[in-house]
């Protein structure tokens, strides 16, 4: 590999980690609320707890930049498809690991002393950039499971778990190679690590429950 390509790559990396470490709940919080999420609720920087502690609006906003972080980490790897830098062959792999670094970025964020949320909104704007119809059965997965089941924690582990599964048919990823998928349980284990509390309380049936249809007093 010459220098120049391997000089691009880095910088592709190095690029990718900083745009998942933008805090958008932190940020968001403190210009628009006066208030850090990390200091309440779960304590955690992501969407979910912008929801709870922030309300709808925030919520919302912080979840589409999340995923758009994604797509923009996942898309470094359509430039340098472009520029000639790595072949066509390589561009799911390098949209996988790219985003998966964008993952890392959000979980420890540079910008905010690295404390940052698990990822999940980064993770669906990966999978959008890798595959639109892989993305839609993905959230139809997440809802189904948020609606019958009621936990969001859920609903991320099995909608993440299910991603490299159904990589495995052609019908979703034609072509995709054993190694690609490896990269795409990877995202599926950084979940799992990311929300082992939240499972260490479904385990107990501790888990707090949320409602996309809101319950009859």
């Amino acid at each position: 590999m010459q220098e120049p390509t391997v000089f691009y790559i880095a910088a592709s990396f190095i690029l990718a980690y900083l745009l998942g470490s933008i805090p958008t709940s932190v940020w968001i919080g403190r210009q628009f609320y006066g208030e850090d999420v990390r200091d309440y609720g779960s304590g955690n920087a992501g969407a979910t707890n912008t929801f709870r502690v922030l309300g709808k609006t925030a919520g919302f906003a912080v979840t589409l930049l999340d995923v758009l972080k994604g797509m923009l980490a996942a898309g470094i790897a359509n430039v340098l498809v472009d520029q000639l830098i790595i072949t066509p062959d390589h561009r799911t792999i390098y949209q996988i690991l790219l985003g998966v670094t964008a993952i890392v970025g959000h979980i420890f964020p540079i910008f905010a002393g690295f404390r940052g949320g698990k990822g999940v909104a980064t993770m669906v704007g990966i999978i959008l950039t890798v595959q639109l119809e892989l993305a839609m059965a993905c959230a139809g997965i997440f809802f189904a499971v948020v609606l019958f089941s009621h936990y969001v924690s859920l609903a991320s582990i099995v909608a993440s778990l299910m991603f490299p599964v159904l990589m495995m048919f052609p019908e979703f990823e034609p072509g995709a190679d054993d190694y690609t998928i490896a990269m795409a349980f990877s995202i599926f284990l950084i979940v799992v690590i990311t929300h082992r509390e939240n499972i260490r309380r479904l385990l107990d049936g501790n888990e707090r429950k949320s409602y996309l249809v809101p319950k009859k007093v």
